[in-house]
């Protein structure tokens, strides 16, 4: 990429002057890495690579923001909170390298949606099946929080990759409450009519977006976020995980009804 697509980086309209520009996942996932829109999201990231946990202390972190990964013909979108410190953040690829990642590659995997049941780093060969998975936030948050504002402000990569996927997208999975709230407002301004009063975020929600002039219809999914605290309470289960994804893959056209 040369100089001139990526100035001004570290300026907070750097998502929103970019990604409506990209004409490929493949130029937004490369702008993606190079944003440095907000700043305590980069100290952060940096801060978090030079520590680096015990276990890792032999990697060569990421510590750039984490692009979607997944086909770009994919019918079924899963988007998530934001990219782990020592999971996403370190080996660059989403969802890889934390327990987040290994419950929810099991789940995709059982569903012949993932070539593999582990995602180890960005080299370990797993491939999706009709499925991309994004995050509202791109870069690891202190705390797992990140902010509204910075949500705010990453929120035009996510409104593209959208966009871009939209052609043939028929699902959409959030995990999470944050990435419902997320999601929302993107949809909206993407063309879809939401009911209302707006659907509220749970586990098993299905909200059926109706098709418009220029939008196909969409089914939004909801599923509590594969966390430790979640899978190690009980909250979540694989089982409940899997129904959502089957869910989706279906309507996505992945799967038998």
């Amino acid at each position: 990429m040369d100089g001139a697509g990526t100035a001004g980086a570290d300026g907070p309209d750097f998502p929103a002057r970019h990604a409506p520009r990209c004409c490929g996942l493949g130029e937004l996932d490369a702008l993606v890495t190079q944003c440095r829109a907000c700043p305590r999201l980069v100290a952060w990231r940096e801060e978090t690579a030079a520590a680096k946990r015990a276990a890792f202390r032999d990697w060569d972190y990421w510590a750039r923001p984490v692009p979607g990964f997944g086909p770009a013909d994919a019918t079924v979108a899963v988007v998530g909170l934001a990219p782990a410190a020592h999971g996403g953040n370190r080996t660059g690829r989403m969802f890889t390298g934390d327990a987040t990642g290994d419950f929810l590659f099991v789940a995709l995997h059982s569903l012949g949606l993932a070539s593999q049941p582990t995602s180890l780093h960005a080299d370990d060969g797993l491939t999706l099946r009709g499925v991309r998975l994004t995050s509202p936030v791109h870069c690891a948050p202190p705390a797992n929080k990140p902010t509204p504002g910075e949500r705010d402000t990453c929120r035009p990569w996510l409104a593209a990759e959208l966009e871009l996927l939209s052609p043939g997208l028929r699902a959409v999975v959030v995990l999470g409450g944050f990435g419902w709230q997320a999601v929302l407002p993107v949809l909206v301004e993407a063309g879809w009519q939401l009911p209302r009063p707006r659907p509220a975020f749970g586990h098993g929600a299905h909200v059926v977006l109706p098709a418009t002039e220029r939008r196909q219809e969409l089914h939004l999914l909801g599923s509590y976020h594969p966390s430790q605290r979640n899978t190690f309470t009980g909250r979540l289960t694989m089982p409940m995980l899997v129904d959502v994804l089957r869910e989706a893959a279906t309507v996505g056209g992945l799967m038998a009804s």
